[in-house]
């Protein structure tokens, strides 16, 4: 996954408020008493569009399991002049070199985990990398999104340099949602270069992120609506959770 697409997700990606994310979230770390300037590890960084601002504010690593994004990712710190450790890790089998005060992970990643074990395997990967009273906060798009949004309907775009079809099927009796994503990016010659994106997604339900980050010796768990400090609404888009290690 993210092999062809890492060279155009930035331009799909150019109207997220990465400043604004970074902003929400740091303040959520402040509530869950993780210090600016602490270790934390933001994983699935992907191009480093919130690394860029996370690192500002804290001792940061970035992981990501796609060696094409994570390229992108150095290029964009070092323009920024900022250095950042970026490890090429399965955020379900993390090895980093001390313990963390927080762990991150945005922009859907834990929607990518699409069964239990999966999930699992992450949330006991996240325990094992934070220290005592360490903090996981990381965002999904809800069931409402990926079923009622997303659902079975074809997206596209002419705009930019980079044009798409997005084709969603959506399945109820599993909650997965498989995306197939066609780009047409045009080259300096006026021509286009074709290349398919193939990705599924869980529509994970609160009772069961709540019962694994439990499972997963995790506490004090709170879900938030979209960059919001309230519980999500009914046809909230997005959910943020915070979760302490116990």
């Amino acid at each position: 996954m993210y092999a062809d697409f890492a060279a155009y997700y930035d331009e799909l990606m150019s109207e997220v408020d990465y400043g604004g994310w970074a902003a929400y979230y740091s303040s959520l770390l402040d509530g869950a008493g993780v210090r600016r300037g602490g270790p934390v590890t933001e994983c699935a960084c992907g191009t480093g569009g919130l690394t860029v601002h996370l690192a500002r504010l804290y001792s940061l690593t970035g992981v990501d399991r796609s060696q094409e994004m994570l390229s992108l990712a150095a290029a964009k710190l070092r323009a920024a002049g900022l250095t950042v450790p970026l490890v090429c890790q399965d955020m379900r089998r993390l090895r980093l070199m001390r313990p963390q005060d927080a762990l991150l992970c945005t922009c859907d990643g834990v929607n990518y985990l699409t069964d239990e074990s999966a999930l699992s395997a992450f949330l006991r990967s996240a325990r094992a990398a934070l220290g005592p009273g360490g903090a996981l906060a990381f965002d999904v798009s809800s069931p409402y999104k990926l079923s009622a949004v997303l659902g079975n309907n074809t997206l596209a775009s002419t705009r930019g340099r980079v044009h798409y079809i997005w084709e969603n099927a959506w399945h109820e009796k599993s909650g997965l949602l498989d995306l197939r994503l066609q780009l047409y990016a045009r080259q300096e010659d006026g021509l286009f270069r074709h290349a398919e994106e193939i990705q599924r997604q869980k529509a994970w339900r609160e009772d069961e992120l709540r019962a694994a980050l439990l499972a997963g010796g995790f506490g004090g768990i709170r879900i938030f609506g979209d960059r919001t400090d309230r519980p999500p609404r009914a046809e909230e888009e997005r959910w943020h959770i915070v979760a302490i290690r116990t």
